[in-house]
């Protein structure tokens, strides 16, 4: 028993006329994030990051190189607001970790790009992660990873339109 079926078991007998049966899958997701959430901000905090920053850094990482991405495009791959990610950029860019640079095929538009400082720490913050998460599969088959995965998928695929 884990305590999401403590939690089911509870509700079954205060409310035995409702079917809690979701609550089965998205109490465990929502338990299951918030210990990723605190697990992912140690090893973040071994590079020095907080993880709205990771965030941000890995969007620029994973777009290849020149690891630069426009605003707009870092919204959407972090799903923030416009006034957020200017207040991300602005202490990401005190930090050393981007810079602003003109967009050079829109005069009134600027690109955000990853420095080395900034590639070093989401690089390390990165290989931190990795490993724990590996840990944390471990005891699964790769058949099990894939089917986990595969059901997660279905899950969030309405959330996000794809």
């Amino acid at each position: 028993m884990d305590e999401v079926d403590r939690i089911l078991a509870a509700w079954q007998r205060e409310a035995p006329g409702l079917d809690v049966a979701p609550l089965s899958v998205f109490s465990r997701v929502t338990r299951l994030a918030r210990h990723l959430d605190l697990a992912r901000k140690d090893a973040f905090a071994s590079q020095g990051l907080e993880i709205w920053e990771f965030d941000v850094l890995a969007a620029l990482r994973r777009s290849g190189q020149p690891y630069e991405l426009s605003p707009g495009a870092l919204i959407h791959e972090t799903l923030s607001t416009s006034g957020t990610m200017t207040n991300r950029i602005d202490r990401l860019a005190a930090r050393g970790m981007v810079e602003r640079l003109p967009d050079p095929r829109d005069r009134r538009g600027v690109r955000v790009r990853l420095t080395k400082a900034g590639r070093a720490a989401v690089e390390g913050a990165l290989a931190d992660l990795v490993d724990y998460e590996h840990e944390l599969l471990a005891g699964l088959s790769p058949e099990q990873i894939d089917a986990v995965a595969g059901l997660l998928r279905l899950l969030l695929v309405p959330f996000e339109g794809k």
